[in-house]
């Protein structure tokens, strides 16, 4: 099995690593780098566990080849969030209950977080868009939605010290 050297951009860390010419980018992930917040959930691009942004757009990560993403930038779910902080968007999942049991989470956030950081006020049915290629065997996706709406109203809501004008 023939193996290659990869120069991946993870989560804004350049990762040398070697991996066979067909591991794919869920492989990568998970074995290499350890960054298991990705899911592995159906290996054939059908549940959308595994999505992961690269260059800003959704890429289902179990069937991406890590070859074809060397000089791209990779985020995972590992990269949202700031000094053990919750992002707004993670944290909007947590108290709307959008978890559930969890395991679509990653792929679910992760889409969102696409969503979001193209269009910072979605409207139901350009959330509804933005998560239909990833499965909830959990919830009928209301809770999930409300807290995609939440965390856009928090993030589009001024802070308080910046309405003010202090840093």
């Amino acid at each position: 099995m023939a193996h290659r050297l990869l120069q991946l951009t993870v989560n804004g860390r350049r990762q040398p690593l070697a991996a066979r010419d067909s591991a794919t980018l869920l492989e990568v992930l998970r074995d290499s780098l350890q960054l298991t917040g990705t899911k592995q959930g159906c290996d054939g691009g059908e549940c959308g566990a595994c999505t992961v942004l690269v260059d800003g757009e959704p890429r289902l990560a179990c069937i991406t080849l890590a070859a074809g993403v060397e000089a791209r930038r990779i985020e995972t779910i590992e990269s949202l969030g700031t000094d053990g902080r919750l992002s707004a968007l993670q944290r909007a999942f947590h108290e709307k209950l959008g978890t559930q049991c969890g395991f679509c989470t990653p792929g679910m956030v992760m889409a969102a977080e696409a969503l979001l950081r193209r269009e910072p006020d979605p409207t139901e049915a350009q959330i509804r868009d933005a998560l239909s290629g990833n499965l909830c065997r959990c919830t009928g996706y209301v809770k999930i939605i409300e807290s995609v709406q939440a965390a856009a109203a928090e993030t589009a809501a001024p802070q308080p010290a910046a309405a003010e004008g202090r840093p």
